[in-house]
């Protein structure tokens, strides 16, 4: 698929909203050789901000530019799972990243689903992962058990999506580790603020005991309603809080998303003309031009 780098009007932008002209990110090149995968986690304390949403769509935008692409479910709720249109709690135990995370000797590509998108694989989930928080407490290095699995796939894919749960347990804790950066999608709603400053702290304790490279890729405001004063304001202190870690891209709120889960694929397929569609595929051109992959 052929995708365009210029601008379109209807994809928010935080450039936008301070009056400036936004970034004209442009396509990148194809890549002559896959591997060396980037390892994001997709994390955020609060539940309900587009973390799944931001996943599956910004895996699917990566995909169309020629990527790689393996998504990680790693939240017992199995959402990223059921966004791609897999009946994940009709999984088996041994069908699920369950498997692979606790039995290193598991085949891992015997469990990787194909997803609708070509070029972008899943790696399903359900609530039996839910068991892994109480048994991984009883294991040594108990933090590193997903930066084993996803070794072996690294030579393969490019890029490694993982989907953590909102809570800071011993799941997000390995997707952490295992990461080399991670994107925090903000919901532009005034606790949503609040609450990043604990997960900053977080991410630094993570740093210092687990993860020594682990960086902030960017914070991606999500849910944003261009026309209501109050999220143009919560925009506004996130900007001016963090005014080197937000990505320029920004995802407006759109009843598309709520459809896209219902139809089981990415907003990128489900309505390609759309604005949400053009905001994750900006986002992927964005990501990167900053270096956040290649």
């Amino acid at each position: 698929m052929s995708v365009k780098s210029t601008f379109d009007d209807n994809v928010a932008t935080t450039s936008t909203l301070l009056k400036k002209k936004p970034k004209n990110w442009p396509t990148p090149p194809a890549l002559t050789k896959h591997g060396h995968a980037t390892v994001i986690s997709i994390v955020n304390q609060k539940g309900g901000v587009g973390k799944t949403t931001t996943t599956i769509n910004l895996g699917a935008a990566l995909a169309e530019l020629g990527r790689r692409v393996l998504l990680v479910d790693f939240d017992p709720q199995g959402a990223l799972s059921v966004g791609l249109g897999v009946n994940a709690h009709e999984l088996q135990l041994e069908e699920t990243v369950y498997q692979v995370l606790m039995d290193p000797h598991s085949d891992i590509e015997k469990i990787i689903l194909k997803t609708s998108v070509p070029g972008m694989d899943l790696l399903p989930a359900n609530k039996e992962l839910a068991t892994a928080e109480v048994t991984l407490v009883n294991e040594m290095c108990r933090e590193n058990f997903l930066k084993r699995t996803l070794a072996s796939l690294k030579d393969y894919y490019d890029i490694i999506l993982v989907d953590c749960q909102p809570t800071l347990g011993q799941l997000t804790l390995n997707a952490l580790t295992a990461a080399d950066g991670v994107i925090v999608p903000l919901q532009c709603e005034y606790f949503a603020l609040h609450g990043f400053r604990q997960l900053q702290e977080n991410l630094e304790k993570v740093r210092i005991n687990l993860n020594p490279s682990l960086k902030l890729i960017g914070i991606l405001a999500t849910m944003y309603d261009k026309q209501t004063l109050h999220s143009r304001q919560v925009l506004e202190r996130i900007l001016e809080a963090f005014p080197e870690s937000v990505f320029e891209t920004v995802i407006a709120q759109t009843v598309r998303f709520p459809e896209t889960t219902v139809a089981g694929e990415p907003i990128t397929t489900y309505a390609k003309n759309s604005g949400g569609a053009a905001s994750y595929r900006r986002l992927a051109r964005e990501l990167i031009a900053i270096g956040g992959t290649r």
